[in-house]
């Protein structure tokens, strides 16, 4: 499995408009975030998680040319909005694209891409099939193109969010809440990419003390850090910080052999 952190950044992205910060001005590229997002090869199945307004420039940057499936974690525009852009894969494929909603996400699909569930093909307009996530599902797991996966629901506040577990491999993002069952599912991951929005207390986000007190409980080999505020510092200082094992997420990152 080949997993790549496309987006590392929070809902309005890094750096901020008009911040003068020393995060925004910095001249590192690692400071430098696009909205948070993963794409994941396993098996020859290639599926993107959420779509957020920068899923063009993120399937340009890291070369996709093929997308069997996007799965979404929640319903906020920051990993929704960018879904229209699925029509260069509706047109390279010849077919509808696959997509894995619980009903927040497909709520929100369906009022915000409404053109996109009809039978018009005027304009090329993106075509998506929905596969709804709900209870069934995060008792049994699902399957995507022949590939297992776990579902792992936590709480962003009020708003389930949709974790996910591939193999050894967990992924956890916009949350302040891990329910028992939950945390029993992530027994033996051995990569863990969660979000750490800042180090000040946020009423939907874990702080980074709190992330790193769930990555002792689940004891991953390794960690990286994702949804990462322009709040939290730069990179290179934010990870002369961390324990070991914990690791700063950028764009771009790969992890392989997972």
């Amino acid at each position: 499995m080949k997993v790549t952190l496309l987006g590392t950044g929070t809902s309005q992205g890094v750096p901020v408009i008009g911040c003068k910060c020393d995060v925004c001005v910095s001249d590192d590229p690692k400071d430098s975030r696009l909205r948070t997002s993963i794409f994941i090869e396993v098996n020859g199945v290639n599926v993107a998680v959420d779509s957020g307004p920068d899923f063009r420039t993120q399937m340009l940057n890291a070369g996709v040319n093929k997308l069997d499936a996007i799965v979404y974690t929640h319903e906020h525009k920051d990993h929704v909005a960018g879904m229209d852009d699925v029509r260069a894969f509706n047109q390279m494929e010849g077919k509808a694209m696959e997509v894995w909603a619980n009903k927040g996400v497909e709520i929100a699909l369906r009022r915000d891409f409404h053109y996109a569930f009809g039978d018009s093909m005027i304009g090329g307009l993106p075509k998506v099939k929905i596969n709804k996530l709900g209870k069934y599902e995060e008792e049994n797991g699902f399957v995507v193109e022949g590939v297992e996966w776990i579902l792992l629901p936590v709480m962003h506040k009020d708003m389930e969010v949709c974790g996910f577990r591939v193999g050894d491999f967990a992924y956890i993002t916009d949350v302040n809440f891990i329910p028992d069952d939950t945390f029993n599912k992530l027994t033996g991951v051995k990569v863990l990419v969660i979000s750490a929005l800042r180090k000040e207390s946020h009423p939907s986000h874990f702080t980074l003390n709190e992330v790193l007190q769930v990555v002792e409980m689940i004891k991953p080999e390794a960690t990286f850090l994702t949804h990462l505020s322009h709040y939290i510092g730069k990179h290179d200082d934010l990870g002369r910080e961390l324990p070991d094992g914990v690791f700063v997420g950028f764009d771009g990152l790969i992890i392989e052999n997972v």
